[in-house]
Parts: structure tokens; sequence; C-alpha cells
């Protein structure tokens, strides 16, 4: 996965009609900057307003992903979502002259060939990946729907489908790295079950359905009034159905083409997510409804996860810290220049806040970048080692012989670098209970209440002969 942000060279236009409204469209994909996001610009209304894709805002899923923003719509956007998805571009403005974005062939390779045509361009941003930390999961009983995201270093999406049809039958698809996308995935048409079709023109829906724009599965024999009904339909002359039980001889790319094209959609619609994810999803029957749903499960953790690292422990200075430095080297065995703490505001049985002013002074800024001062991140571990230690000490009745031992550091991410002047601020929650001395805590590091440095540890508190002070 490329890890800097990414947006487009030059602007690229694809015109084309909406399945649903019929509609001819224009599409134009703009570059844009960093942390801006994919959104949606209806150039033809007044007021050209956006809509951001988010899955907040998405209002119907009825055949296709449809976004709304106070009462103004963009509909049919799982395939340009995807091709973005499939090229990881991050930051891009797509300009619509209707409301549908339009249906091309059904697949999303003419909105992949067009932004890659248009020149990718790597941002000096670093991309923010969601990295999912447990199972999650998602079904719906009535419709043999399940969604299931596991944790894995990388994007992987894994499709299975099986809608008792004898002409279909049991399809999987498997996409094991972002970069087949292109290859694997993004020619796959969407398709449609000829029983589907009175329903769907019933409902006024389909006015730009073509042969050429999906792939039309007949189920069941067909009497010649129906040929005709569909000749008129699809305003074609001559309607036949192929011995693998597909409308006017349409060939597909892949034996598995169908399952291909759902796969395609899971990747459009977790687009909506707003990042990208580290995760394994495994679905099976998805369709844009369950997409959603489960979209939203991913993104209501990310808020979560937001606001923890977010929740800037507040403290007065002008407030008695709960610990001086006096009473910290009473329970810590650390020194000067390694002793990384200045003092402890607050602490629970689940919980402390620390604070460490970072000085000119401080010994490791003599020989680390020396013109240019930065704290060592290590150093910023250490300290936040040193404050979660105080915790774990706190539950036995003589700290002061016992020393801290690191067992395993995970999950370390530094957002900002620190420099002289700052005060750190660090809060530490225990992740589970201490039990026999073993302390696994979730650390945060804050400077101006913005998260600088963050990491997951484990410690355990051993007895030590001699260390009496």
């Amino acid at each position: 996965m490329a890890d800097k942000q990414q947006t487009i060279r030059s602007k690229a236009s694809l015109t084309g009609v909406g399945l649903h409204s019929g509609e001819t469209v224009t599409v134009t994909f703009c570059p844009a900057p960093i942390n801006h996001g994919i959104i949606f610009k209806r150039t033809d209304l007044e007021e050209q307003p956006l809509i951001p894709a988010d899955v907040d805002l998405v209002s119907d899923t009825a055949r296709g992903t449809t976004l709304s923003l106070n009462g103004v719509k963009v509909s049919t956007v799982e395939h340009a979502l995807a091709a973005a998805g499939g090229l990881q571009i991050d930051n891009l403005l797509i300009e619509v002259s209707g409301v549908e974005i339009p249906i091309l062939d059904g697949s999303a390779q003419f909105f992949l060939k067009a932004i890659k045509d248009a020149g990718i361009e790597v941002q000096d941003a670093d991309r923010e990946y969601y990295e999912l930390k447990t199972n999650v999961f998602y079904n719906d009983p009535s419709r043999n729907v399940e969604i299931i995201a596991v944790p894995s270093e990388d994007y992987k999406v894994k499709v299975m489908i099986d809608f008792n049809s004898k002409v279909l039958g049991f399809q999987h698809a498997q996409l094991n790295d972002i970069k087949d996308f292109e290859e694997e995935i993004a020619a796959c048409r969407t398709f449609v079950f000829l029983h589907e079709l009175n329903m769907l023109v019933d409902n006024n829906l389909i006015k730009g359905g073509d042969l050429s724009n999906a792939i039309v599965y007949v189920d069941r024999p067909l009497q010649n009034s129906e040929l005709e009904k569909l000749k008129k339909l699809f305003d074609k002359d001559d309607i036949n159905v192929n011995t693998e039980g597909i409308l006017n001889n349409i060939e597909v790319i892949h034996q598995n083409e169908a399952a291909r094209h759902k796969l395609l959609d899971v990747v459009g619609d977790l687009m909506l997510v707003g990042k990208p994810i580290k995760a394994h999803i495994i679905a099976t029957r998805p369709g844009h409804a369950a997409n959603i749903e489960f979209a939203k499960k991913i993104k209501q953790l990310i808020k979560l996860e937001k606001s923890k690292r977010n929740n800037s422990p507040a403290y007065d200075i002008s407030q008695n810290p709960l610990y001086t430095i006096n009473d910290i080297q009473r329970i810590l065995p650390h020194r000067q220049p390694f002793l990384f703490i200045d003092k402890i505001m607050e602490m629970s049985e689940t919980h402390v806040v620390g604070l460490k002013n970072v000085t000119m002074n401080e010994e490791f800024f003599k020989g680390h970048f020396p013109g240019n001062p930065v704290m060592p991140g290590v150093l910023i571990i250490e300290a936040m080692a040193q404050c979660g230690g105080i915790l774990v000490l706190n539950t036995v009745p003589d700290p002061e012989n016992y020393i801290t031992y690191f067992m395993k550091i995970d999950n370390v991410k530094f957002k900002q670098k620190v420099i002289p002047g700052d005060t750190l601020v660090f809060k530490l929650e225990l992740i589970s209970p201490i039990r026999r001395g073993i302390c696994h805590m979730r650390g945060a590091a804050y400077v101006n209440n913005k998260v600088v440095t963050e990491a997951e540890m484990m410690a355990q508190i051993v007895k030590e002969k001699g260390l009496s002070n």
C-alpha cells in the first residue's frame, strides 16, 4: 500500500448515461489538496453544492449507492469510488453535471482509466490507515448476508455469492492486494436477473439500461411475447439467449465475473468510510445495503478510537501534583539523565496522567540534531513507560524495591515532533487488569492537546534486592 496520500495531476472527464435516470451526464475528476478526501460537486445546480463521500450521508441503497446532503443527491457513486480506491487515490474532487454518475459499461474500468490517464500525484502527507484491532461482524439473516472483517496488515477482500440460480451458480472472488484491482476486478460488469427487470422498469428505474452496460442472466425459459417486450425495452431488433443463459450473447470476461463485480461494489462502498482500511473483508452475498451498514460499523469504531485519542487530559498548571519529582524518585529507580517524568497529576486503579517539561538542557539534545533539536521518539516511549510504571508500582507496598521491565511494545505511532519548550502530557490506561505484576497499557502523549505519540505496551514489575534508597 502507498504510504503517502495521492491525488491526480490534471482533470479528466467522461460522459455517459445514468443507469436509472437515463440522463446524459459528464463526470470530471479533479485534483484536490492534502486531507481533502473525496468530494462530489453538482455542477448542474446554481450553487454547485458539495457532497462528501461519507457513509453517514448515504440516503438510498436500492440498486446503487446514493449520497444526499441538504436535499441534494448524487447517485450510483460506487463504481467511480471503486476506481479511486483501486488506484489508492485519497484526495479527489468529482464534478458531476447531473444527479447520477453514468453507468458506462457497468464496471469501473473507464473511471479507472480516466483517473490513471490524468496522472497520479504523490502528495507530501502520510496516509492515515485505519488498522482494525478486533473482528467486526455484520449479518442479515433474512437475506443470508454476512460480512466479517478481521485484522490484517493489508487490505484484502473475499466475496462469495449464491443466489440459488442454476445459471449463475456458486461463485467466489478474492483480492489479495489492492494493486491487483485494475487487472482483476475493474472491468467486471454489473449484472441482473431477467426476472428482476420488470420490477426495475415498474419502479421507474433503469431508464438508461442497455444490454451493453449490464450482464442479464436468464434463469428460466422465455416466451416469444417476453422477447418482444425486451426488444422494445432495449430498442433492439434481435435478442437471444446464449447457452450460458446470458441475454444477447454477451461473453463474460471471467467465469466468476458476477462475484468479482460484487467485490468491486464492496471496495467502492467501503471508500465511504473515509480512510483506507487494513483488514481482511470476507463477504457472503453482499449488496449495497449490507455494504453500507458494515461501513457504518467501521466508521463508528474509527470515531470511538479518535475520541479516545483526542481526549487530552486537562490539568491546571497551578494545581499541586499528586506526585512531585521527589515522590517519583522514591518510587522509580531512574535518575538524571534517564528520569523523564516530572509530575504525576492524577491516578486511579486503571489510569495515570503525568507530565514532562522538555527543556533545552536535556542531555540528549547535545547529540541528537543539536542544530534542530527534536526529542528522540524512543525516549518519548521511555517517558510514557515510566509514567505507566508509577501506576503498576502503586499496586505494591514497597515500590522502591521493584524494577519495571518491558515485555512488549505494539502499535507505536509518532504523529509530530517534540521540541524544547513543549510540555508532554502522558495518559495511560489499562487494557486489562494488572495480574502478577504484569501491566498491559494503552498510552498517548500530548502536546498542546494534540496527540504526538501513541503506543500499547506490556511491562512487568520484578522485586530486586538492594534497591532501597
